[in-house]
């Protein structure tokens, strides 16, 4: 499987062991995946503020007070604009580049942060939680991608799962931020208004960086892309790289002028590669981390903790579990690999939603206060406890594979259709989380999702492949084997769907 003379793969660095680089040692690729990260900021700050604010939203406006339909309906318009900014910026990626995707993403995130905040009435702030969730479905596949297109492959993970950092640090600020807002007026505009601020940063520091290097190579700007490479790796292994870019580069250009979308899903190895990332981004939802960071304030108070303060700390305290956890992930992550990582995440997952399912179930059926002390304690441990196991796996695998598996020029695209199966599956799971859980109990819904975590476990098993540690280049021939079995000849992983057209 492994190609020694793949600059990257890790039969060349145990030739060449002094052109490994390390995670902490170049500063270059470090800041810029800080910058593009502020996207993860935004986004995570930007989907798990409303927590905090719906709790101030339903004093200001009783129409959304007296309707859960409403308040859902606030939570998931940012979620559908997610999905149209998700399947627009695959595109976008593609035709126009990493980093003017990741500038529009700034506009919308600016432009959303105004209009909610000076929204005068319920209708308007869906407005701006619309143009916020388009901002977060771009930065959503932007990210990743542009990240993972810079790292070196020894690293790739971790400096992929860096942004899912930033996005669970982005929830847990937002948690801080409602709890310190909490006594201010017009606490829940300040709440959401404030996320304009890390996108005004991002805006104009993007203006000062790179365009992503493969990017630039697939569309004949060598020269810009050997000035960004040579900033990341030293002489020799630049040698290599450059290279190697170069053959792959030619190649990708003849595939992306002669094969369209259709063609490209007549390979086999593109459906199976497809398959396993959206079944992942899919699974990441259906698991169910967004009704834990949405709606996890509430949850806390249906535990039987009405006080709004007192909800907003214990939710900082499930936050802080979530970036914990994810900084785990991003050590494990290259070192333990994705599949392992995701298997051990979704065996704690099931349990804890076990626990939350058991919490909610005695609890409505105690009688003596101290019974129901007991047991909202034991679901407040039990979304702790969630978050320890989903965030160093279940968080960062999705994101990680997702920006690995798909051939340079359509990776954008693929994976934003994949980033759209992830929001399509995110509003499912948000628009139906209360009402489900008020026609068949807090309880049986936590169970459901128990079971289908069981079954995403399954699916690891069988359609998700390991690759940590691997280039580009093989990860192509890892599908290729998988379709085709490993007696191949020498065909690209596009020439077989274009043959079959």
């Amino acid at each position: 499987m492994t190609i020694p003379t793949i600059p990257g793969s890790s039969g060349y660095l145990d030739i060449h062991p002094e052109r490994k680089i390390s995670m902490f040692k170049n500063p270059y690729i470090l800041g810029l995946t800080y910058v593009a990260s502020i996207g993860g900021l935004l986004f995570g700050y930007d989907t798990g503020v409303i927590s905090g604010a719906l709790l101030y939203i339903k004093d200001d406006f009783p129409a959304v007070r007296q309707s859960h339909f409403l308040q859902e309906t606030i939570v998931s318009t940012a979620v559908a604009g997610a999905i149209v900014g998700a399947a627009i910026g695959g595109w976008i990626n593609d035709s126009y580049g990493r980093k003017k995707a990741t500038i529009i993403a700034d506009i919308f995130f600016i432009l959303g942060a105004i209009v909610m905040a000076a929204a005068p009435d319920p209708y308007t702030l869906i407005l701006g939680r619309v143009f916020v969730g388009f901002g977060v479905g771009v930065a959503s596949v932007t990210a990743p991608v542009y990240i993972s297109e810079l790292s070196p492959s020894e690293i790739r993970g971790a400096l992929v799962a860096t942004n899912v950092l930033m996005i669970t640090g982005g929830v847990f600020v937002s948690y801080l931020v409602n709890l310190v807002l909490a006594r201010v007026p017009g606490t829940w505009r300040w709440m959401l208004g404030i996320s304009g601020v890390p996108a005004v940063v991002q805006f104009f520091l993007m203006l000062f960086l790179p365009e992503s290097p493969r990017w630039l190579y697939i569309n004949s700007r060598e020269n810009d892309a050997v000035i960004v490479l040579g900033k990341i790796y030293g002489f020799d292994r630049l040698e290599d790289e450059v290279a190697l870019l170069t053959a792959q580069s030619q190649q990708d250009r003849r595939k992306r002028d002669n094969v369209g979308l259709w063609h490209v899903f007549k390979s086999k190895e593109i459906r199976l590669a497809f398959l396993a990332g959206a079944g992942l981004q899919a699974f990441q939802q259906f698991a169910g981390i967004n009704t834990v960071m949405y709606y996890s304030p509430t949850i806390v108070q249906m535990a039987g903790f009405h006080s709004n303060e007192l909800a907003l700390q214990l939710s900082l305290i499930v936050a802080s579990m979530n970036v914990a956890g994810t900084v785990l992930g991003i050590y494990l992550i290259d070192h333990a690999g994705r599949k392992k990582l995701a298997l051990y995440s979704l065996g704690g997952i099931i349990a804890s939603l076990i626990i939350l399912s058991v919490s909610f179930f005695n609890q409505s059926s105690a009688t003596a206060a101290n019974q129901n002390d007991f047991y909202g304690w034991l679901a407040v441990a039990g979304l702790a406890l969630y978050m320890a196991f989903f965030s160093p796996g279940m968080g960062p695998v999705p994101w990680t594979v997702n920006s690995e598996i798909y051939p340079q020029e359509y990776r954008g695209m693929c994976g934003g259709m994949s980033a759209t199966v992830n929001w399509v599956s995110n509003l499912i799971v948000v628009q139906s989380f209360l009402s489900i859980a008020d026609a068949a109990g807090t309880g049986p819904t936590f169970l459901l999702l128990a079971v289908i975590g069981v079954v995403a476990f399954l699916f690891v098993v069988f359609f998700v492949p390991e690759t940590k540690g691997l280039t580009f280049d093989e990860v192509e021939l890892l599908w290729r084997e998988r379709a085709w079995g490993k007696n191949l000849d020498t065909k690209t992983l596009l020439e077989r769907g274009t043959q079959s057209s």
